[in-house]
Parts: C-alpha cells; sequence; structure tokens
C-alpha cells in the first residue's frame, strides 16, 4: 500500500520506503468531470463578475464552496459544432470536450479526432507515478456501432484519447479500480486466494499490519493520526463495496476471476464511489491526472431519487415545456450539488501546508451549453483548486465570447510544467486564472 503525505516525509527518512511512501513536495494534480447534454443555460450564469458574483438558481450549491470555485464564462468548443457534418452534436461534444478537434464524421472503424488534454499531461510525466492518468466513468463504453447520427458510439463514450485514433476505456467498477489502486487481483493473487479474500471479506489492511505497525513506531502524533484516519477511510470504503456486491452477487460464489458487476443501483452511491476512489487516487499520489464521465453524452438516465423518471436526453429536448425545464433544473442541480461535494470533500484532505485541494485543478462541464439549443458556445464550466498556489479561485470570469476552451486547458497545462504551443483548436492561454 502506498502512502499519504506525511510530515515524516521530508527530509527522506528511513520510514519513507516503507509500504511505497517517498519523500516529495505535494505535486500538483488535474482532474476533468464531464456531465452530459449540457445544462438549462437561462439559469446558469451567475450575477456578477469577480469576487462579486451570486449564484443563479442552479449553481446555489456552490455557495457552500464559493472560496475555492470559479465559474468561467464565454468559453467555446468550435470543433463541436457541425462544420458540414450535419447532426450529431453529442458525439461531437464528448469527442471535441478535451481534444478540442473536431471528429471524423464515421461510424466504422475508421475514427479520428485528436489527443486529449488530459494525455497531453499524462505523457510528459509519465514514470512518475504508478499510473500515468486514471480514467473512470459511471456508464459503460461502446467501441463500435453508431450512437448518433452517424458518428461511432466510440465518440460519445469517451473523453480520454492518447491517440487520434485511440481512446482510453474508462474503469466503471469501484471494486476493479479499488484492487488496481492496491494491487490486488488477477495477476497478483491465485484464483483461489482470491475467492478466499472475498468469501472471507478480508481487508486489503489485513496483508500490511506488519509493516503498518513498524511504520507507526517511528511517526511522530500527527503522523500516526494521519494514517490511522487513512486506514480507516481504506477500510470504510472497501466495506461500502462490499455491500454494493452482496446485494449484486454473492461473493462466496466466485471462484474465477469473473468479476461481481459491482456496479451500485443507486447512481448517487456509484457516482460518489467512484469520486472516493479517484481522491484516494491523488492523496497516495498514484496518478497526478484522471478523468470521470459521469454519464456518457446523450444519456438518457433516470433520476428517480429526484422524482425524475424520464431520461435525461429525453427532457434536455424540452422545446419549452415548462414541467420538463423544471425536471432538467433539478438533474443540473444535482450535477452541481455532487460537485461541491467532490469539492469539499478535496479540501477535507490535509495536506503539507495546506489542503490536497490547494494542489489540484479540477474541470467540471460539458461541450455543448443548452441542451435544448445544442449549442457549443458559452459552455457551462467550473474551474476548482489553487492548483499548487498558481491559482486565484472564488471568482466568476467572464471572457469574450467564443473565446476557446483550450486556451483553459492549455493554461493549465502549464501549471502541470508541460508547456505546448497549441492544443486543439487553442489562440493562446487564459490570463485571468
Amino acid at each position: 500500500m502506498a502512502l499519504p503525505w506525511l510530515e515524516a516525509m521530508p527530509p527522506l527518512s528511513r520510514l519513507s520506503s516503507v509500504m511505497g511512501a517517498t519523500a516529495a513536495t505535494p505535486p500538483t494534480r488535474l482532474a476533468f468531470l464531464f456531465v452530459p447534454n449540457g445544462v438549462n443555460a437561462p439559469q446558469w450564469a451567475p450575477t456578477g463578475t469577480g469576487t462579486a458574483w451570486s449564484p443563479s438558481t442552479l449553481l446555489e450549491p456552490l455557495e457552500r464552496v464559493r472560496e475555492h470555485v470559479s465559474i468561467l464564462s464565454g468559453l467555446a468548443h468550435h470543433n463541436a459544432k457541425a462544420l458540414g457534418d450535419g447532426p450529431g452534436d453529442h458525439a461531437r461534444s464528448s469527442a471535441c470536450f478535451l481534444t478540442g478537434a473536431h471528429p471524423h464524421k464515421t461510424a466504422g472503424s475508421d475514427i479520428a479526432v485528436g489527443i486529449s488534454a488530459d494525455q497531453v499531461a499524462a505523457r510528459a510525466l509519465e514514470g512518475q507515478t504508478r499510473f500515468s492518468s486514471l480514467e473512470l466513468g459511471c456508464e459503460g463504453g461502446r467501441q463500435s456501432g453508431d450512437c448518433d447520427s452517424g458518428y461511432a458510439c466510440v465518440y460519445s463514450t469517451n473523453i480520454s484519447w492518447r491517440s487520434a485514433r485511440t481512446p482510453n476505456a474508462k474503469e466503471t467498477n469501484p471494486r476493479r479500480l479499488f484492487e488496481r489502486l492496491f494491487e490486488v487481483g488477477p495477476g497478483r493473487e491465485t484464483t483461489a486466494a482470491r475467492a478466499e479474500r472475498l468469501r472471507t471479506r478480508r481487508s486489503i489492511l489485513d496483508y500490511v499490519r506488519v509493516d503498518a505497525r513498524r511504520l507507526a513506531a517511528g511517526l511522530g502524533k500527527a503522523d500516526r493520526l494521519r494514517v490511522d484516519e487513512y486506514f480507516e477511510s481504506v477500510r470504510q470504503l472497501e466495506q461500502r463495496i462490499e455491500v454494493v456486491e452482496t446485494m449484486e452477487q454473492d461473493p462466496s460464489q466466485l471462484t474465477t476471476f469473473e468479476r461481481p458487476e459491482g456496479i451500485p443501483g443507486d447512481y448517487r452511491e456509484h457516482l460518489d464511489l467512484m469520486s472516493e476512489l479517484m481522491i484516494l487516487a491523488f492523496k497516495l499520489d498514484l496518478t497526478r491526472v484522471s478523468t470521470f464521465m459521469w454519464s456518457n453524452e446523450g444519456s438518457n438516465r433516470s433520476f428517480p431519487f429526484l422524482d425524475v423518471p424520464e431520461g435525461h436526453h429525453q427532457l434536455s429536448h424540452h422545446k419549452g415545456d415548462e414541467s420538463m425545464i423544471e425536471k432538467i433544473r433539478r438533474i443540473d442541480r444535482f450535477h452541481v450539488d455532487a460537485y461541491a461535494k467532490f469539492i469539499e470533500r478535496l479540501a477535507s484532505e490535509p495536506e503539507g501546508e495546506g489542503t490536497l485541494l490547494d494542489n489540484c485543478m479540477v474541470v467540471y462541464g460539458s461541450a455543448i451549453g443548452d441542451g435544448n439549443r445544442h449549442n457549443h458556445d458559452d459552455l457551462p464550466i467550473l474551474l476548482a483548486g489553487r492548483g499548487g498556489g498558481t491559482l486565484s479561485p472564488g471568482r466568476h470570469l467572464a471572457h469574450e465570447k467564443n473565446t476557446p476552451l483550450c486556451n483553459l486547458y492549455a493554461s493549465l497545462l502549464d501549471r502541470m510544467n508541460v508547456p505546448v504551443d497549441t492544443l486543439g483548436d487553442s489562440t493562446g492561454r487564459l490570463s485571468t486564472l
């Protein structure tokens, strides 16, 4: 098991190598959280600019984290527009979101778009962490077929592209992600050992108890408390995953490496579990780059816990129907509230002289502005964190109309010490950040 940042780590001590820890100044992390189908644009934009902004109806959940978050308006994705290719705004939205490139319209295998911003960073940082990047989602991907007016499904179900023709498949199963982070599972356990671990509900912590006691003996009081809290949080995550698996499938029947579905039936729990695992990966410096598709583009997920039995995509085409608009508002607010919760969790994790959030840059948004109009300008974009002291959050940053969203990405890559001349359709940097 890796360890979170501890006071004992700088300067490097003999304890630093125990259980995989390394001494380092807290690094900067970069995360992209994608939501589908745009928003109800008339109720998105705040009033006022700079620090004197007041939240709109949809942004009210940000009040509790307003010192950590900036709202960026005026940003656009020109290459998500049709540009002569006709319908297919949803596929172009997700394909363009991090690449800034116009996807080749095809339902076949001759896909082509561009390298995404996360993978530009991952390539430059390769070898510094166990995972160059992590790609997460709450809906599975499809790598073949036609999902949107002649665009291949691969465009609608991926935002991370390591080359113009190669997407990074995302992980949607909390158990599989947990086992990747802690290096258990296929290739690391025998079939019998894994079946026994799941049957008896053995914790990953059972395998490191001796090392943990040896480590604790040489730590100060604050570090011991931090390690205890870390182990407790890991165990709580394990237990939450076990509850989901028990509901989905009996682990005692697992005699092979076929995994239980293990995906919560409640979207809120699924979203929260995957978010917690991303936070854990950042906290342990297992990766510094991650993407998370909360749903695939064009998703028609329903939200029964919001009293919204209809599908999201269906409702986004409301054509002015007030009853449909009201349900879209509930979905949009739920998403913003979930983002605020994610930011609160990052801000609650101590790291160095500040918090984990202080060393993060977390982008939230979509490449569709208004879900009813399918426009690709004035996109709903939020940015949280201080980027290791390089960002000044807490503001509404109003940019000139049609400023490329890729200008933001190029600016964030600079702060990751990954400078690029251009990215997608970028024309420069954002001086407002």
